[in-house]
């Protein structure tokens, strides 16, 4: 399997509305979260790691889209 058909997976699965609501919780969960100036380095790196996991999805779903 190439990654252009992954990404053409993942935009099939996340542009149903279903799929775009879970996106955007996603989206809500990782990026809109404000963490206080006491955060641990663990948690920020966990904070990071799912970030990047996200961001990663949304590239996905865009490349997907954008090779149809």
């Amino acid at each position: 399997m190439t990654q252009q058909d992954i990404d053409r997976l993942f935009a099939r699965c996340f542009s149903s509305d279903d799929g775009k609501k879970v996106l955007a919780h996603l989206q809500v969960m990782t990026f809109a979260r404000a963490h206080g100036p006491d955060i641990s380095d663990t948690h920020l790196r966990y904070a990071e790691g799912q970030r990047a996991l996200v961001a990663s999805v949304m590239r996905m779903v865009d490349r997907g889209r954008s090779s149809r």
